[in-house]
């Protein structure tokens, strides 16, 4: 028995609409994606979605109070609240880099996460 999913794809900003046809949990075709990239998000999206998880950490002895952090790359969807909870007590010492390591392997996911933003010190 097969099942039908319906997506909008986010690999690009066309945003096609795709229809994901599914069978014993394999993917069987994509329909709506005019590249290649549709295809490849629509099977990642069905069979293991991931996210990248944007936040802010604390900055002590800094210009600014807060600095924006990322994943450096996706993690599991699964995965997102925890490495939100593991980022809500973590602070760092001014001058913080763009691209600085904040914390390593988050939630356990092999993925860093990194400040976005430069703040320097008082």
């Amino acid at each position: 028995m097969s099942n039908k999913v319906e997506l909008t794809c986010i690999g690009c900003p066309i945003g096609c609409q795709l229809e994901v046809e599914i069978e014993d949990k394999k993917i069987i075709k994509v329909k709506g994606n005019s590249c290649i990239r549709g295809e490849i998000y629509a099977k990642k999206e069905c069979t293991n979605p991931t996210r990248i998880v944007t936040s802010s950490v604390c900055v002590e002895n800094g210009v600014i109070d807060v600095v924006s952090v990322k994943t450096e790359k996706d993690v599991p969807k699964n995965k997102i609240f925890k490495v939100v909870d593991e980022l809500k007590d973590v602070a760092v010492k001014a001058p913080v880099k763009i691209g600085e390591i904040i914390v390593e392997n988050v939630a356990n996911t092999g993925v860093n996460i990194v400040a976005t933003k430069n703040v320097e010190a008082r």
